[in-house]
């Protein structure tokens, strides 16, 4: 419950940066070209909200829990004014610019003639960089989150080729030509360096792999249909073979009174030889509450000791990672190489978000949207502001170029109506733009029902 928790605040806190971030860059850009924004939330607030404030009267004025119909409202007096709130629905925020037909609906200002503060008074760049601002802000928030990250704690990865164990591959990969223990080497052409997301897409992408198998170079053919065999059987596709050597036992734990130490390397559990981690964990998965014999090397001799482990299968101990055990490269960045650095690590990330995005449009890929559960269980049990910060600049750059898409009631909609009043000279009626932001919203809303769906049938 407590590994719940923290990944709903880990969640919340970072979705609440990003919408602020999103709607920020509207509205600064508003301010430049001297546009009224009315109001700006985070979350939206149909019917009430649970904070909003407003600055008139020379001093601020708050409110909680306020109905957001009230007639005859002082606060209607001083409209140039910003309110500011959050709403009680975590669906996203809004910035309602006046004059603009957006998610809030509200086309009464329309009816009304056009004043030179209003979004629709603006020539066509400006309201087009006031559109663009929020997918602006939000790719350069992950950029400098990025560059923030290197600068804080550099950089570390062990490469392929020092990964003398290889690695343990998803039932998938087996039935397209790859072995546990293989070490990757190449796709196609091209060298693979390290064991990350970029490597594993150039494979994905490949017509032939190359591995080091049993000390030779091999190379495969690998079949179109790989991807989506991956993703439509969910079950990912390499981990990291390495040995189950303890690092650290817990105070009291079932380990210590087995009479672990730090440095054993545990390579048996009764006769089922463990030579890897990924062996010990698969086999005392199956040990729930229950007695055997662990199979050790202690100072290169090999020893058995009488072992238990509770109901959830822990013995209690921590076993050394990786980059414990393999030679690994480390890259320190200061203020000035962590830039350019983060530079490449936002525009690689949209790179691979965008060469995957295909994918959502296959059977497989559909059955893999998920909503918040699914961004949630991304993050990790317990505060880790490392992984939280890396989830912040995925998450930025994924709504950057969300929102960037060609669809009424996205931003990438409103851009889609200007570019096509700049080609064409002649701006969309509003009655157009209304029923356009309508059907937007309703295919956003039907989207989300399935992701929510998607949600609900992996819990069950």
């Amino acid at each position: 419950m407590e590994a719940i928790i923290i990944k709903a605040l880990q969640l919340i806190l970072c979705l609440s940066l990003l919408v602020v971030i999103h709607e920020f860059g509207h509205f600064i850009f508003a301010r430049i070209f001297k546009t009224r924004v009315e109001k700006f939330y985070m979350f939206f607030n149909p019917k009430f909200s649970l904070f909003k404030c407003k600055y008139f009267n020379s001093k601020w004025h708050f409110r909680f829990f306020s109905k957001n119909n009230i007639e005859n409202d002082e606060w209607k007096n001083y409209p140039d004014n910003t309110e500011w709130g959050i709403g009680w629905l975590p669906l996203g925020g809004y910035c309602k610019i006046a004059g603009m037909v957006d998610e809030s609906m509200d086309t009464e200002s329309l009816t009304q003639p056009v004043q030179d503060w209003e979004f629709r008074s603006k020539p066509a760049y400006q309201r087009f960089f006031i559109m663009i601002g929020g997918v602006l802000f939000n790719f350069i928030s992950a950029i400098l989150i990025y560059s923030g990250m290197l600068l804080h704690w550099g950089e570390e990865y062990i490469p392929l080729e020092n990964m003398t164990m290889g690695m343990e591959f998803s039932e998938v990969a087996h039935n397209y030509g790859f072995k546990d223990g293989d070490i990757l080497i190449a796709a196609d052409d091209e060298k693979l360096i390290r064991f990350d997301e970029n490597s594993i897409r150039k494979l994905l992408n490949a017509h032939n792999a190359t591995v080091r198998r049993n000390g030779k170079d091999t190379t495969f053919v690998l079949s179109p249909k790989f991807t989506q065999d991956l993703i439509a059987e969910n079950q990912g596709f390499a981990e990291i073979l390495y040995p189950t050597i303890v690092d650290s036992i817990f105070v009291g734990s079932l380990a210590e009174q087995a009479q672990l130490k730090r440095g054993d390397q545990i390579v048996k559990i009764n006769d089922i030889e463990t030579k890897s981690f990924a062996d010990f964990y698969q086999t005392i998965s199956t040990m729930k509450d229950s007695s055997f014999v662990l199979g050790i090397y202690r100072d290169n001799k090999y020893i058995e000791l009488n072992a238990h482990c509770d109901e959830n299968s822990k013995l209690g101990f921590v076993v050394l990672s990786p980059r414990d055990l393999f030679e690994s490269v480390r890259i320190d960045y200061n203020l000035i190489s962590c830039i350019p650095a983060g530079c490449r690590s936002g525009f690689n990330t949209l790179k691979g978000y965008v060469s995957d995005f295909k994918y959502v449009f296959s059977k497989e890929g559909v059955k893999q949207m998920g909503s918040f559960g699914t961004i949630g269980s991304m993050f990790a049990p317990t505060w880790n502001w490392y992984i939280f910060w890396y989830m912040t600049a995925l998450l930025a750059v994924i709504l950057a170029f969300m929102n960037i898409l060609p669809i009424p009631a996205l931003d990438g909609g409103h851009i889609l109506f200007l570019l096509y009043e700049i080609i064409f000279r002649r701006k969309p009626s509003e009655k157009v733009l209304y029923y356009a932001q309508l059907a937007g919203m309703t295919l956003l809303m039907l989207l989300f029902a399935l992701a929510i769906s998607n949600d609900i049938n992996r819990l069950f």
